[in-house]
Parts: C-alpha cells; sequence; structure tokens
C-alpha cells in the first residue's frame, strides 16, 4: 500500500492517478446503469452489447493504420457499435421473443468475430488483444480522462432525467402501458445507456469482464436495501471502492488491473451474500427455541 501511494502522489507518475480518477468518474454511471441491468435482469443482453464492442475497436484501429486515420481512437469506433448492436438487440428482443436467446447470441458471436478478424489484419495491434479484452487502465491519458468525464455526465444526466420512466420499464411493463408510457421506447434508451456505460467500462476491465463490474456492485448493494435510490447510491461507492482497491492492489505485485478490480468484488460479494445467509439462519433457529417461540406467542 505504501508503494502505491507513494506512486500515486509522484509528479512524475501521472499514468495512476489517471487510473484512479476514471475509475472514480465512470463509478457513478455503473453504479446507476447497473442497478436497472440487474433489476431488468438483462445481464445477457448486456453482455452481448459489451462483446460487440471489439467490432468498433476493431474497425477503429485497422482504418487507423490502413487510412492513415491517426485521430480514429479505439473509443471513437466503440461508441458506434455499441449503440448499433443495442438497438439490433434490443429491437429483437421486443420483436421476436419466441428466438430471443439465439438472435442475441448470433449478434455477440458476430461482433466478437469481426473485430477480431480486424484486429488480425492490423499491423501492430493483433499482440494487443489481450488489453482490449481484458483492459489496461494503465495506458488512459489526461485526454482519455476528459472524454470519460463527458460520457458519464451524459449517463447520469439521461439516468437521472427519466429515472421514473426506467423504474416503471423495469418493474412492471404491463402496469407502465396502462399509464402510457411508451414501453418500449425507453426499454430502448435504457439498452442505449448501457451500451455508453459499457464503452467506459472497457477502460477498467475490459470488453470480457465488463459483466462482472456492472452487475457485482449493485448485487452486494442489493443485500442491504430494497430501495432503489439506496441501492444506486451503495453501488457507485462500492464500484468506486472495488476499481480503487484493485488497481492499489494490482500495482505493486505487477498484475492486470482489470481481473484484479473483478476479485475485489467478486470476493466482496461472496462474503456479505454468506454473511447474510448465516445472519438469517441464527435468526431463524433462534426464533425456532421453545423460549423465544413461547415469548412470540405471548
Amino acid at each position: 500500500m505504501r508503494e502505491f501511494l507513494a506512486a500515486l502522489f509522484h509528479p512524475d507518475i501521472p499514468v495512476l492517478r489517471h487510473a484512479v480518477l476514471v475509475g472514480m468518474l465512470s463509478s457513478v454511471a455503473f453504479g446507476i446503469v447497473g442497478t436497472f441491468v440487474v433489476t431488468r435482469r438483462i445481464t445477457f443482453i448486456a453482455a452481448a452489447i459489451a462483446h460487440c464492442v471489439l467490432g468498433g475497436i476493431g474497425a477503429a484501429l485497422y482504418l487507423r493504420s490502413q487510412a492513415g486515420l491517426t485521430w480514429l481512437e479505439p473509443i471513437y469506433g466503440a461508441f458506434p457499435a455499441a449503440l448499433l448492436a443495442a438497438l439490433i438487440i434490443g429491437i429483437v428482443s421486443l420483436r421476436a421473443k419466441e428466438r430471443e436467446d439465439t438472435a442475441i447470441g448470433a449478434v455477440w458471436a458476430a461482433g466478437m468475430a469481426i473485430g477480431l478478424l480486424l484486429l488480425a489484419k492490423t499491423p501492430g495491434y493483433n499482440k494487443d488483444t489481450m488489453s482490449f479484452l481484458f483492459g489496461d487502465i494503465l495506458l488512459i491519458s489526461r485526454r482519455d480522462v476528459w472524454l470519460v468525464a463527458g460520457l458519464d455526465l451524459v449517463v447520469v444526466g439521461i439516468a437521472i432525467f427519466f429515472y421514473n420512466k426506467f423504474l416503471a420499464v423495469c418493474f412492471d411493463e404491463e402496469f407502465a402501458r396502462t399509464r402510457g408510457i411508451a414501453v418500449e421506447r425507453y426499454y430502448l434508451l435504457l439498452l442505449c445507456l448501457i451500451a455508453v456505460t459499457v464503452v467506459l467500462l472497457v477502460y477498467l476491465v475490459g470488453i470480457v469482464l465488463v459483466i462482472a463490474l456492472l452487475t457485482l456492485p449493485a448485487a452486494v448493494a442489493g443485500q442491504f436495501s430494497s430501495r432503489m435510490a439506496r441501492i444506486m447510491a451503495l453501488a457507485v461507492f462500492l464500484c468506486m471502492l472495488f476499481s480503487t482497491a484493485g488497481i492499489a492492489l494490482s500495482y505493486p505485485y505487477d498484475l492486470p488491473s482489470g481481473p484484479t478490480i473483478i476479485m475485489v468484488g467478486a470476493a466482496t460479494y461472496l462474503v456479505v451474500l454468506a454473511v447474510n445467509r448465516l445472519r438469517q439462519r441464527f435468526f431463524r433457529s433462534r426464533a425456532n427455541r421453545p423460549e423465544v417461540s413461547g415469548r412470540i406467542a405471548g
């Protein structure tokens, strides 16, 4: 920990500060949108959107190399690819429910395949495929920090403005329809919101581990509260904690930051789940004792 703190405040190591700052900023979006994903139970759809991002990243890097578009950063390809995947998957899930899982799986596989093919044909980037799949937050620059901050503001602004609509869509679609809410429209907007959040997540943990960080903080927060707003607030805090702790642990031991962040979150989730189960068992067994049962009956 001392080594991490010394490097964090060292004037010649700005990369580590950028990594922590991006983790803190984007955690706001992760906690809010992740709560919607867990509540709506659309983790599989979010995973498909995440894997389609690789197609956009591959296209951006290929065009940058072959067409000389030096300004074309990977995130500029990831963003439209995520939005396109969200719209395709959303329309399919709304219009063809009997084939929903097959269609989503096909889009998932196609997005990954396109990205891998383009990366294989891009000189110098084939060897860096692992960084896109599992993330490398220590490669973040100052410009990336501002870009992530801007996307974060967009996600949070939309989530707050349409909070009640998203809440209705997540909990009771039929009731929302009776109140005149355009469920399909807001469902597609929610998927687009997830798509933008996924692009932010790629910076932290990569494509493969996106769903873990999108769902783990909300899943842990759900163990402590049943109110949506409280779950979101706690999920934001937990995501900040997981990302910072993961970076702090990975730095001195030269470990990949993405998987380390996920391991911190997974370990926390398992511990909280185990403690809650033990607590429930303890109170259940105590309530079943004759003297306690007699007091309750009296």
